[in-house]
């Protein structure tokens, strides 16, 4: 069977729409343009309900109340008003526990509160890119203290796919009262998520990485009494419980909750198939180039990701012999970055082993000729590249 190209694997940059999501945005673009906000006509009452049932959707996914769902442009914006608006609440700098594994969304606003005062602290990984558990636990203090305003981790690392233990997380947060967030946007529909069992206060979660629409995504904020101390933004208009003002994007809104849909009915074998893709090529690559390596954890990472280090090129000579496939050497927000992943650098590789480093993520719509097809080309590039290395 031939291969149609180029190949798409850069499905953590963002995924392609889903065709049944895609009906639904062209549908209610055409059909359903009122205002959810318009309480006085039909129009209006139908975005309303389209709006409510995505809400149900989004929810499900997360194992979270409808309430407490608030829709956003994406996880960006979701990250800003989890960190920013709890930081806005409070009367004085306090402190928040972050990772070094955190996509800029989050680090950036971070480091804008680091410059107002705030104390941050960035509890470092091991080489297999998982929290060490026993900092996280040292800079929380006892259950007696309450110095810590909120605590703040990525669900799956967007560059090596890593999954941090969430649950085990939430207990250590549930047991001194402080506030747990994390940034969902590549795990969410990907892996399970109970918002409950892992003790989440706040989560972040985007549609374009679950075979959605680009520019909608979610800020989830546990109900709670009294209210969690969050503060908006932006203001004007009242929308999304005035965290979130501003008419919201119907459309957008009724596709992202189909994606969300989707992922619940079809994640378990979609997952299998997915990992057993994954497998197959990182075998393949394995057995045939020598000095090829994993960067992150064997097992605890997502389904679709692979991040492989090949000694002796530079990702950046790599890419363009392979334009047929769509590769990555990171995340899609710092691409135009110089110099090598801060992420890989953290986990204890060098400069040159991080600028040796492809991002390979499969998605829905990857096949196994696919993943052939990709292995051929990346061996046969990665093999020319060192025989013509001085």
């Amino acid at each position: 069977m031939a291969v149609r190209t180029p190949v798409y694997l850069d499905n953590h940059a963002t995924t392609p729409m889903d065709p049944a999501v895609l009906e639904v945005l062209q549908r209610v673009q055409k059909d359903h343009f009122g205002n959810p906000a318009s309480e006085g006509h039909s129009f209006g009452w139908a975005a309303q309900t389209l709006v409510k049932n995505a809400r149900h959707q989004v929810a499900q996914l997360l194992g979270a109340d409808p309430r407490e769902i608030i829709f956003t442009s994406g996880a960006t914006e979701a990250n800003n008003l989890a960190l920013l608006g709890i930081a806005a609440a409070s009367t004085k700098p306090g402190k928040i526990i972050s990772s070094t594994l955190e996509h800029s969304s989050v680090s950036e606003p971070l480091d804008h509160l680091e410059q107002r005062g705030w104390d941050v602290v960035r509890v470092p990984s091991d080489q297999d890119g998982l929290l060490q558990l026993e900092v996280l636990e040292k800079n929380l203090g006892s259950v007696h203290d309450h110095q810590v305003s909120l605590v703040s981790v990525i669900a799956a690392q967007n560059e090596i796919g890593t999954l941090q233990p969430l649950e085990k997380i939430g207990k250590l947060c549930r047991d001194r009262g402080v506030l747990f967030h994390s940034d969902a946007a590549q795990a969410c529909g990907h892996v399970a998520m109970d918002v409950t069992s892992m003790g989440l206060d706040l989560v972040s979660i985007s549609s374009h990485k679950i075979y959605g629409p680009k520019g909608v995504g979610a800020l989830m904020v546990k109900r709670t009494h009294p209210p969690l101390p969050l503060q908006p933004l932006s203001f004007g208009g009242g929308q999304e419980n005035g965290l979130r003002p501003g008419t919201l994007n119907v459309p957008g809104i009724a596709a992202f909750g189909e994606a969300c849909r989707l992922a619940l009915e079809n994640r378990d074998q979609e997952v299998a198939r997915i990992r057993q893709l994954r497998d197959r090529l990182w075998h393949r690559l394995e057995e045939q180039l020598p000095g090829v390596d994993l960067n992150g954890s064997a097992h605890s990472r997502l389904p679709g990701n692979l991040n492989i280090r090949f000694d002796g090129i530079r990702s950046a000579q790599l890419l363009p012999r392979v334009a047929v496939l769509a590769l990555s050497t990171g995340s899609a927000c710092r691409s135009a970055e110089p110099g090598p992943s801060p992420v890989l650098l953290s986990l204890g590789l060098t400069a040159q082993q991080a600028a040796a480093s492809v991002r390979i993520g499969l998605g829905r719509f990857t096949t196994e000729e696919e993943v052939d097809f990709a292995a051929e080309r990346l061996v046969a590039a990665v093999v020319k590249l060192r025989q013509e290395k001085p």
